[in-house]
């Protein structure tokens, strides 16, 4: 199995022909409503997923330290709130480690390199997350 790879519970909501299709995931660390890019008779179920988030890091707006050493998964409105273990790459971008998945960010403003391997929270739009189905 791909380290980036998940093993997720979804369930389809009601949609609307303008937007895009949206699911909520199930996951070992939470839950939050993201966008599907699957086909849409598979929506409901047991998935293999990988994770793509639209949004880049900006230390100080979207991303901070976190309260807790712990990984989480929450929604809160229209965001999704992802908690992880902060790495900071040499090429100038980060990923956030999830439990045993990570999520790779470009980054908008420079972190602090004291916050390399911290925990942090960041919280980006519902649209800008989505799961998409591992192949093999």
């Amino acid at each position: 199995m791909d380290d980036e790879a998940m093993f997720v519970r979804t369930q389809s909501l009601p949609q609307t022909p303008q937007r895009p299709m949206t699911v909520r995931v199930h996951t070992p660390i939470g839950s939050a409503v993201v966008l599907w890019g699957g086909n849409p008779q598979e929506a409901d179920g047991q998935h293999l997923v990988e994770w793509t988030v639209d949004e880049d890091m900006h230390w100080g707006q979207n991303t901070r330290p976190a309260s807790s050493a712990e990984a989480e998964l929450r929604q809160e409105g229209d965001s999704v709130i992802m908690r992880g273990l902060l790495r900071l790459t040499e090429d100038g971008a980060a990923y956030l480690q999830m439990s045993h998945w990570p999520l790779l960010f470009d980054l908008a403003s420079p972190i602090p390199s004291s916050m390399d391997e911290s925990w942090v929270d960041i919280s980006v739009g519902s649209e800008s997350v989505a799961l998409h189905p591992y192949r093999t």
